[in-house]
C-alpha cells in the first residue's frame, strides 16, 4: 500500500483460512493440507497483520463492519471456535445486526457442533462447498464428502438456525466424468437453497488436472457443452424464481451476497491471510500464497505482501467496464460515446446484451449468452470507448479476484 492509503477505514473484509484436509484434483487456491487445523496460530497471524497494516500504512477497520467473508481453504476444518475467534481478532464491537458475516464450509467437517457454535457467534450466512451431488463426480474431484453428506449439511445448517445459505456447483467437467448436470440442478432446487454459485471448471497449469490436460490424458469439454450447461442452469434456476444477478451467481430475492456486490462495484476491501487480495483505491495488493511464508513474515514483523498494482486512469476505467458488465446492473454508456453505443448495438443483434435508454445514456446489460463472452466483450467495449489497449493479463487477474462464492 502506498502512503496515500493512510487514514483509510475499511468496512468490508475477506479473511482466508488456508487449511484443507485434502487438496482437490483441480484446486489452484492457496491452501495447506492438514487433517486437523489449530486455530490459535491462525488467529495470532491475522491479528499481527492487522497491527502491521495500521503501523505501516494507517489502514484500520471501521468502527462498523458492513461485511466479513471467511473463505478458504476449509474454514470448517478450524472447528467450532473459528467464527467467535475471528470476531475477537477483528473486534467484536465492530459487528452489528447489520453486518453480513459469511463463512465457507465443506460438508464433511460441518458438524452440528460447528453449526451451532457459528450461529451463536453471529454468523449470518453460510456457503457450502458441495460441487456435485453425484458420487462419480465427487470421487473424480477428490472430495471427502458424498452426496448424502451435502444433504445432511444443509439440514444441519437449517436446524442450527443458519437458513441463509449458498450452495456451490461446478460445471464443465471433463468428458470422462460420469455426471448428470440436470440431476445436480434438480437436487439444488429440491433443497431450496436461497443462493447458488456456479463455477466453470478450469485446468490451471499448476494442478494435477492441468498437467494431465497438457499431456493429453484428460479432455476438457468443448465450448458447446460448456455453454449448454451454463445456459441450462440459467434456464432452470430463473424459472424457479432465482435472480441471475451476476455472471456466476443466482439468488432468491433478498439473498444476494452483499460482500461480493461490494467487490463488483469497486468498493475498498481488506484481505487478510495468505493469498488474500486487498483493494484500497487506487492500489490492489496481495499476500504471499504459502501459509508458512505468511506466518514467518508476520513473526518477523513484516507485512506478508507479495506484490501490488496501481489501478488509476485507464486501467481503472477498464476494470469499471469489466465489473459493470459482469453484473445484472450492467454499465451505463453515454450517448455521445458513439463507437461504444454501436458496439453494444452489435451485441444486442447477436443476443448478447439488452439495452435500455437511461437519461443521457444507454444501460447495457449482458444476457447469459453475453456473459459466456464476458472477457472479450469487456476488451471490445474498452477499445470502443477509445481507451488504449490493456494487457489481457489484467482482465484475467480481475476474474481471479472476483471469483468468491
Amino acid at each position: 500500500m502506498t502512503p496515500g492509503s493512510k487514514g483509510v477505514r475499511i468496512r468490508n473484509v475477506y479473511v482466508h483460512a488456508p487449511f484443507c484436509a485434502r487438496r482437490c484434483f483441480y484446486c489452484d487456491f492457496a491452501v495447506t493440507v492438514r487433517r486437523a487445523a489449530e486455530p490459535e496460530p491462525w488467529f495470532s497471524a491475522l491479528a499481527g497483520e492487522l497491527r502491521l497494516l495500521y503501523a505501516e500504512h494507517g489502514i484500520e477497520l471501521d468502527a462498523s463492519l458492513e461485511t466479513v467473508y471467511l473463505g478458504g481453504g476449509t474454514p470448517s476444518l478450524l472447528g467450532p471456535q473459528a467464527v467467535l475467534g475471528l470476531r475477537d481478532v477483528l473486534g467484536t464491537e465492530r459487528f452489528s445486526s447489520e453486518t453480513e458475516f459469511t463463512a465457507e464450509a465443506n460438508p464433511e467437517s460441518f458438524t452440528r457442533e460447528v453449526a451451532e457454535a457459528w450461529q451463536r457467534a453471529g454468523l449470518t450466512r453460510l456457503s457450502l462447498g458441495t460441487q456435485s451431488f453425484q458420487p462419480s463426480a465427487l470421487r473424480w474431484m477428490g472430495r471427502l464428502h458424498g452426496a448424502e453428506g451435502s444433504r445432511e449439511a444443509v439440514q444441519t445448517a437449517r436446524t442450527a438456525g443458519l437458513a441463509n445459505l449458498s450452495i456451490d456447483l461446478i460445471f464443465g467437467l471433463p468428458d470422462e466424468v460420469e455426471r448428470d448436470w440436470v440431476a445436480d440442478l434438480d437436487e439444488v432446487l429440491r433443497l431450496e437453497a436461497p443462493h447458488v454459485s456456479l463455477y466453470g471448471l478450469s485446468a490451471e497449469s499448476a494442478t494435477p488436472l492441468g498437467r494431465r490436460v497438457a499431456e493429453g490424458r484428460i479432455q476438457m469439454p468443448d465450448d458447446e457443452r460448456y455453454a449448454r450447461e451454463y445456459l441450462l442452469a440459467h434456464e432452470r434456476l430463473t424459472a424457479e424464481g432465482y435472480e441471475h444477478y451476476e455472471v456466476s451467481n443466482f439468488a432468491r430475492p433478498g439473498h444476494q451476497s452483499v460482500h461480493n456486490r461490494r467487490y463488483w462495484t469497486g468498493h475498498a476491501y481488506l484481505g487478510l491471510g495468505n493469498g488474500a487480495h486487498s483493494f484500497v483505491p487506487p492500489v490492489r495488493s496481495w499476500n504471499v500464497r504459502d501459509w508458512t511464508d505468511y506466518a514467518a513474515a508476520i513473526g518477523d514483523g513484516r507485512l506478508p505482501r507479495d506484490a501490488e498494482e496501481h489501478l488509476d486512469g485507464r486501467a481503472r476505467a477498464l476494470e469499471d467496464v469489466w465489473l459493470g458488465l459482469r453484473t445484472d446492473a450492467g454499465l451505463l454508456v453515454h450517448e455521445q460515446a458513439h463507437a461504444a453505443v454501436a458496439e453494444a448495438e452489435r451485441w444486442r443483434a447477436q443476443g448478447w446484451a439488452r439495452i435500455e435508454v437511461e437519461g443521457a445514456g444507454r444501460r447495457v446489460r449482458l444476457t447469459p449468452e453475453g456473459w459466456l463472452r464476458l472477457d472479450p466483450l469487456a476488451v471490445a467495449l474498452d477499445e470502443a470507448l477509445e481507451l488504449p489497449a490493456v494487457p489481457a493479463e489484467l482482465i484475467e487477474s480481475k476474474a481471479h479476484d472476483a471469483s468468491i462464492g
